[in-house]
């Protein structure tokens, strides 16, 4: 069994991360289609060997045709998942349905074109079957050789017992908050930092904790950006979104990440494919802009603070200095106001214009945080008299998503100070309402409606 920390000689309790087995489920799939494909080929030309007609389509030519349809159908049906990876025959079946959709798929195309005379009916179907036939083999043996390079279980685990007593004898991953002096506290942000790095590199955390424990838990599993249980003898109102089982004990599921891994890689591509370039166009801008702010007061050109961002881990944002040194505010506890008298006089024009917002490409860019999602915001942020957390609890569920330089709150108008608790309830809000929600399509809407937000009456 393996405790995910480590103890240091000062006493203090690192957390370790997993063996990552997100890459190796990549490998994976990539080579489970490298041998389907090949499957394909072996079949078809085997066929074209027993039986050539130079009149028709060679089998080669036929399994060429047929490879990229056939991918395609299985990666929409899932074939190349987690789940099946361990399962031989829901992969089997998957990857036969996909077969058959790609064969009616040819041969509908063969029809439309007119070129079904072109095609030996005989050598079509019979490397059609023999494909089915090579491809259920593969599934089995290759499902055996998954299981020994995933080490039994497709995704990391993590069990973490809060002062209960749990028997789980097969358990690889397993903490006890009292072994690292953890408790589960909605109030305290470096409570959360702590936890975010203990279960960063898992995909399935599952608490085992008492009755009166269980809401709180479930706050911080859905802020967590994982898959979150919590183990629990009977139902309750704790807000359960399904139900598990983990090494014999019932389990109520929690939370999820709040997006695939077809989703999120849908997502950091358009971050990349946009920022890229982004950058490249801007550095001119980027540049003026630098020795603006040099020549304007002195301090360093970039300001750095610590923001809360997915899974509720720190991490550093940049933005153009646009106030005086002596004058700034590195906890986040007072916000800009209008006539703010720690903003200099390029700062005022950079904020307006939210140019000092430009250097987060850079964060987006080595993946603290996306083009759009929910605004990250200082640990001190305040709204009225109550830090933001104090004001709704739910506010740490926005953190399942990594944070953006806009967002659906922003393109609404929600920006600028926190003056009264509804100006965080308005964001949270929205924010939440993105998350739930998110598609591709919205994505590109929000940064389509930023473009129109970027000089607003409340950026100052």
């Amino acid at each position: 069994m393996n405790a995910p920390y480590r103890m240091e000689q000062s006493g203090s309790i690192i957390a370790v991360k997993p063996a990552e087995k997100r890459l190796r489920r990549l490998s994976l799939y990539l080579e489970l289609m490298a041998l389907d494909s090949l499957a394909i080929v072996i079949a078809f030309f085997l066929v074209g060997l027993i039986r050539f007609d130079t009149a028709a389509l060679s089998g080669l030519r036929l399994s060429t045709m047929l490879i990229p349809v056939y991918l395609g159908y299985a990666i929409q049906g899932e074939t190349y998942s987690s789940s099946a990876l361990l399962t031989p025959r829901v992969n089997a079946s998957k990857a036969l349905a996909a077969l058959l959709y790609a064969v009616i798929t040819i041969i509908f195309v063969f029809f439309a074109i007119r070129a079904a005379d072109t095609v030996s009916r005989l050598t079509f179907g019979a490397g059609a079957t023999l494909s089915a036939i090579f491809l259920v083999g593969l599934r089995f043996a290759f499902c055996r050789y998954a299981e020994r390079r995933l080490e039994g279980s497709p995704i990391n685990e993590l069990l973490i017992i809060d002062d209960v007593e749990l028997e789980c004898p097969r358990v690889n991953h397993l903490v006890h908050t009292r072994d690292i002096g953890f408790e589960p506290d909605l109030g305290n942000p470096e409570m959360l930092q702590r936890l975010g790095l203990l279960v960063d590199g898992f995909e399935r955390v599952v608490v085992a904790c008492s009755a009166e424990r269980r809401t709180r838990w479930t706050m911080l599993l859905r802020g967590a950006n994982i898959n979150g249980e919590i183990v629990a003898p009977e139902f309750d109102s704790t807000g359960i979104v399904g139900i598990g089982l983990f090494s014999g004990h019932d389990t109520h599921i929690v939370s999820r990440g709040p997006l695939s891994t077809s989703n999120r890689a849908k997502k950091r591509m358009l971050d990349l494919l946009l920022t890229v370039p982004a950058i490249i166009a801007l550095t001119p801008l980027l540049l003026v802009i630098a020795i603006a702010i040099r020549l304007d007061s002195p301090g360093p050109i970039l300001f750095k603070q610590n923001r809360i961002g997915r899974g509720n881990r720190m991490f550093k944002i940049m933005k153009f200095r646009s106030m005086r040194v002596e004058t700034s505010d590195s906890s986040g506890k007072r916000s800009a106001s209008r006539d703010d008298d720690r903003v200099t006089r390029i700062g005022k024009f950079i904020r307006s214009t939210s140019i000092d917002e430009l250097p987060q490409l850079f964060n987006v860019l080595i993946g603290d945080m996306s083009l759009v999602g929910p605004r990250p915001h200082a640990l001190g942020s305040m709204a009225g008299n109550q830090l933001f957390w104090e004001v709704d609890h739910k506010y740490w569920m926005r953190h399942s998503l990594k944070p953006g330089i806009t967002g659906l709150a922003q393109v609404r108008g929600y920006r600028g100070a926190t003056e009264v608790p509804d100006d965080l309830i308005n964001r949270l809000g929205a924010d939440l309402e993105y998350i739930e929600s998110w598609t591709l399509g919205r994505e590109l809407v929000i940064l389509a409606r930023t473009l129109g937000v970027v000089v607003h009456r409340n950026a100052f």
